[in-house]
């Protein structure tokens, strides 16, 4: 059943001062409303549970990617189609253009938002895991000032973040010169394109010598939030890729994860796929 379409309100603030001025009179009342991908598909299911929205698209404080010697920037309202046209993003961050292609449609890709992805909060987004290995930071914005913070710890819970009623995020800062020699991304879904995922891994190493100095592996939809295997790293580093190295980091990434069984899959087939997708990332490093 539809959502009843006047039902709800949709204002467009002239500015982004005005728009975090308009949520800062009412806390929890207003919120943002971007690309739409995901409010879109709630509201035609008539199970969009928020009335009143603010719409930043046109929002031109929002928009662009920016790079300096130290960091790429990248506006909230970067859409996954600039993320896989921007040729500096695909030599320094491919985990990041590869989970833009793997989300949705063409349509979903020239509309779909990189902040969107980040405040819908969900465990499954394809995102995510590459920010993760990449330590991205997040700037959130209030009419009273910003705020960087990790994203590696901005996820509380379930569909739990660290913004506040008043906050939007404004900006996604990458740090470049990270030195991850081998990467690896991975989708698992029902369908080859358009599916949520049922597993999504990323992660990246810098090797020296044949063995691994620094390793980063994170992964969606096993967990009740995207997260980094920090365990499972440890048990690489040091270590040169091979069978004894990878079945410790497999038993180790077991006890990490914590799957559930749901309509997209069980908790043991994603557990076995992760632990799949960890031995192709290793094997890929003797390549």
């Amino acid at each position: 059943m539809r959502s009843h379409v006047p039902g709800y309100e949709l204002q467009a603030p002239r500015d982004l001062a005005a728009a975090l001025e308009w949520m800062a009179r009412e806390p929890g009342v207003w919120k943002p409303f971007a690309g739409g991908t995901d409010l879109m598909v709630l509201l035609e299911a008539g199970k969009l549970p928020h009335r009143k929205f603010l719409s930043i698209w046109k929002l031109p404080e929002l928009h662009g990617i920016t790079v300096t010697p130290a960091h790429v920037t990248l506006s909230a309202l970067t859409t996954y189609s600039e993320i896989r046209r921007h040729e500096l993003l695909a030599r320094e961050f491919p985990l990041l253009c590869r989970a833009a292609a793997e989300t949705g449609s063409i349509a979903t890709q020239n509309r779909g938002t990189l902040g969107g992805n980040i405040a819908n909060a969900s465990p499954a987004a394809d995102s995510p895991p590459a920010l993760l290995v990449y330590d991205a930071q997040l700037e959130l914005v209030s009419a009273s000032g910003s705020r960087w913070v990790p994203y590696n710890g901005f996820w509380k819970g379930y569909k739990q973040i660290d913004l506040c009623d008043d906050e939007l995020i404004r900006a996604i800062r990458l740090p470049r010169n990270n030195n991850l020699s081998k990467s690896f991304y991975r989708k698992v879904g029902t369908r080859r394109a358009q599916a949520i995922s049922k597993v999504c891994f990323a992660g990246a190493v810098q090797m020296d010598a044949g063995r691994i100095v620094d390793a980063r592996i994170a992964l969606g939809s096993v967990a009740p939030t995207v997260f980094r295997a920090s365990e499972t790293e440890k048990v690489l580093l040091g270590e040169k890729p091979g069978p004894t190295t990878l079945s410790a980091a497999q038993a180790t990434l077991a006890r990490e994860i914590a799957p559930i069984d749901d309509v997209r899959s069980t908790a043991r087939y994603r557990l076995r796929v992760a632990q799949n997708l960890l031995a192709e990332f290793c094997e890929s490093l003797a390549s």
